[in-house]
């Protein structure tokens, strides 16, 4: 594995078959059949945290990160510490911003309201960390939402985890963004942007448009990214996510950033 930074599934690629306590034995197996040894948790049915950490000790696989409801993170903090100690996991991940914060006039408030939990979860050893899409890069007055957004927050109280697609989707230099935030990508999702016609469309590393070696080189270089965490939103008519997922780590393996 090349420098510190871990290779991993987001496994909301494969949400459909993780819905059942059978299914996700199965859909585990099948990761690590493939090579990964770290998972971000996101899109599975319910299950005890400790029969999830089990399984996922079994396949020999660390859960990095997860994706939580942003009400579970502001009124549920203690029971979602007490998930995170049971998983061994440290990062607390929130999928998307709530709709009523996506705006230049109440942006604002997002800090204002998150804090408190993000600070009672750092007490608890765990950080707080955002995924983007591509509303945050949207210019109110020659200001991104982003830039707002991290203002309000020290480096450790809100990291980032930056998704290479949807910053490509948004129409940004990708390179200054990972530099602007490199304090703050602890976890990057390596997603691809692919292009059918004029619309664009999620693929497998390798598969798209993106410099990946010139991505993974520059966050290397930076020191910051803890864990590569591999995720496709959907797939191709005629492809399966797993396939696809094979593809992408035999991509970031080529690469020299696997095990």
């Amino acid at each position: 594995m090349a420098g510190s930074m871990k290779l991993g599934a987001q496994l909301y690629t494969l949400r459909l078959y993780l819905q059942t306590e059978a299914d996700i034995r199965r859909s585990l197996a099948r990761v690590a059949a493939m090579g990964y040894r770290v998972v971000q948790l996101s899109g599975l049915g319910a299950i005890d945290p400790g029969l999830l950490r089990a399984i996922c000790d079994e396949h020999g696989l660390e859960i990095a990160l997860t994706h939580n409801p942003a009400d579970r993170i502001l009124n549920d903090t203690d029971a979602l510490i007490a998930e995170h100690r049971i998983l061994g996991c440290p990062y607390v991940g929130l999928g998307s911003m709530p709709e009523k914060y996506r705006s230049p006039f109440w942006v604002d408030y997002f800090a204002e309201d998150y804090l408190p939990a993000i600070r009672r979860l750092m007490d608890a050893g765990l950080q707080f960390s955002y995924h983007n899409h591509a509303f945050e890069f949207a210019k109110h007055d020659g200001r991104t939402l982003m830039e707002r957004l991290v203002e309000r927050f020290d480096e450790n109280e809100l990291y980032i985890t930056l998704d290479t697609y949807w910053l490509q989707y948004a129409g940004c230099d990708l390179y200054d963004w990972m530099e602007r935030l490199a304090p703050r990508l602890a976890c990057v999702h390596l997603k691809d942007y692919a292009v059918r016609g004029h619309v664009p469309e999620f693929a497998a590393v390798g598969d798209g448009n993106l410099n990946f070696a010139r991505i993974l080189k520059q966050l290397e270089s930076q020191g910051h990214t803890r864990y590569i965490l591999v995720e496709q939103d959907s797939v191709p008519a005629g492809d399966d996510p797993f396939s696809c997922l094979e593809r992408s780590y035999r991509a970031v393996a080529a690469l020299g950033y696997a095990d």
